[in-house]
């Protein structure tokens, strides 16, 4: 029992650290999608738009991914924070050209459109996926 406190009185000041740099990063990186993007996601879900949750929501699990495996296989704050800058920057430029490919992409989410919302989603966290797997290996 001593053992696995020592561990973790050795670990913990780690994990603490690699998990409050992550989270910020990701933070950071939704504050300069919902800046990127023309319409304001915040005031549409509170108006009860399901495509603007969906797309928020894809794009914050989207930025959330490749962070995970930066911090997953990072071995200092310092990778954390490179790497996770790297991932942030290919997530958001791929979000911003999706939004060029989609015409009329910003006013479709604001009119409410399920199925622009769950195709955007579904590019985004398959996009995600592969920057986390290109990260890890």
């Amino acid at each position: 029992m001593n053992a696995a406190f020592e561990s973790f009185l050795a670990g913990a000041p780690f994990l603490f650290s690699h998990f409050a740099v992550t989270i910020a990063m990701l933070g950071i990186g939704v504050v300069i999608y919902m800046w990127m993007t023309p319409h304001d996601e915040r005031t549409l879900i509170r108006d009860g738009n399901m495509a603007a949750a969906i797309s928020l929501g894809a794009a914050i699990i989207g930025l959330a991914l490749p962070l995970a495996i930066c911090m997953a296989y990072s071995a200092s704050v310092w990778d954390i924070v490179i790497w996770g800058v790297v991932t942030l920057a290919i997530q958001i430029v791929t979000f911003k050209i999706i939004d060029l490919w989609v015409r009329n992409l910003s006013q479709r989410i604001e009119n409410g459109e399920i199925g622009t919302a769950t195709l955007l989603a579904a590019i985004k966290v398959s996009v995600a996926a592969v920057n986390a797997a290109a990260v890890s290996g």
